[in-house]
């Protein structure tokens, strides 16, 4: 039986008596974007968090290539986290301002037990080309990139962990309009190659329409339309 990558089910959020999400369901395959789309404070990115396990939802089911996330310990999630990656909207705000771009992506190689040092900077360099990136940038701080260069670079930290779901949350609002074309064609193009998923987060129809596969309006933490 071939399962979605995603499937969400009558997931709840609450923060207090506030009920950020309210039973939303959703399904998300391999090599499609599905869009959240809506106004600010609808419960995006609490699904967001609580798909990524960042967040563990209050209700409902999250099953992801078949397996149900939300009744693992966190021991039983670690091996799975690095198969569904975050790509944040503020590009700075996700890399550490201490360190060179190129550790910030080897990072993961790292944790993931993958790092070898006589090809890890070769992988390192081939990550950051795959995101249009010169490899030259690897040895800069995020201060010293652009907005749509760090963010790249963002993109290339994710795909070290090698996942297959990509939760873009608002990745390309806080981007100039030349810069955020050049950044889903980028996503596009990378979906392509490697047959990403994408769970797309953004409150712009216009790009939303452009990008998506498909959209779940939200509004009130409710899917409104399908």
């Amino acid at each position: 039986m071939n399962h979605p990558l995603l499937d969400v089910r009558d997931i709840t959020v609450r923060y207090g008596p506030v009920t950020a999400v309210d039973q939303l369901s959703f399904a998300l395959d391999a090599g499609e974007t599905l869009a959240l789309n809506g106004p600010s404070g609808c419960g995006k990115s609490s699904t967001a968090l609580a798909v990524l396990q960042l967040r563990r939802p209050d209700g409902g089911q999250v099953r992801f290539e078949g397996r149900e996330l939300t009744a693992l310990t966190e021991r039983e999630l670690r091996p799975l986290r690095p198969r569904m990656q975050p790509v944040f909207q503020d590009p700075y705000g996700s890399l550490s301002p201490r360190h060179r771009v190129r550790d910030a992506v080897a990072e993961p190689l790292r944790i993931r037990g993958a790092w070898d040092r006589s090809d890890g900077p070769a992988r390192v360099a081939e990550l950051l080309d795959r995101v249009g990136l010169d490899p030259a940038y690897g040895d800069r701080r995020p201060h010293e990139l652009s907005g749509g260069q760090c963010q790249r670079a963002g993109i290339a930290r994710a795909l070290a962990c090698e996942p297959r779901l990509l939760v873009l949350d608002e990745p390309v609002s806080a981007l100039d309009a030349s810069v955020r074309a050049g950044v889903l064609n980028l996503l596009d193009d990378l979906q392509d190659e490697l047959g990403l998923g994408y769970l797309f987060i953004c409150h712009d129809r216009a790009v939303v329409r452009h990008f998506a596969d498909r959209v779940v309006e939200m509004r009130n933490g409710r899917g409104v339309h399908t």
